[in-house]
């Protein structure tokens, strides 16, 4: 599989606690994960450094995946494993082995009194097109909602 790897970034008007809630957080992370899937969640225990993470669709597809690091309000980069269909787990098919050691990460950077947020996304390259202009609107969502007078806390 060729691999190839995805750098976009945004500049956001607020602390790096408030950018980090809204990309983890369920209530948030639902609304700016729509622009991949709507109705997208992530199943997880709590983001843990080497807990297992669950993006699921409304119908039970998504990927099988691991985060490997998880600095809190600084960076977490997540790996994939495999895939998910209809709720059954594959690590070997097609698909999956398109998915598996692929990761995407986050990185937040202060700026003054501004955050940089960073995404950076290592996938095969038949998704490079789809995740460049994917990505751009997902970061729109993130900045949006980072920047709203409040975030539910929790």
């Amino acid at each position: 599989m060729n691999r190839q790897t995805l750098n976009l970034s945004i500049t956001i008007q607020a602390s790096k606690e408030k950018v980090w809630k809204v990309l983890l957080q369920d209530e948030t992370y639902r609304i700016w994960a729509s622009v991949f899937m709507e109705g997208s969640y992530a199943e997880t225990d709590d983001w843990k450094e080497g807990s297992r993470v669950l993006f699921k669709s409304p119908e039970g597809d998504g990927l099988i995946s691991r985060v490997e690091l998880h600095k809190p309000y600084e960076a977490i980069t997540i790996e994939h494993l495999g895939v998910l269909v209809k709720g059954e787990e594959d690590f070997e098919g097609e698909e999956a082995k398109k998915w598996k050691g692929t990761k995407e990460s986050y990185f937040l950077t202060e700026k003054g009194a501004h955050v940089q947020l960073t995404i950076e996304q290592v996938t095969d390259e038949s998704y490079i097109d789809w995740f460049n202009s994917t990505w751009e609107k997902a970061l729109e969502k993130i900045k949006d909602l980072s920047e709203q007078a409040t975030v539910t806390h929790g």
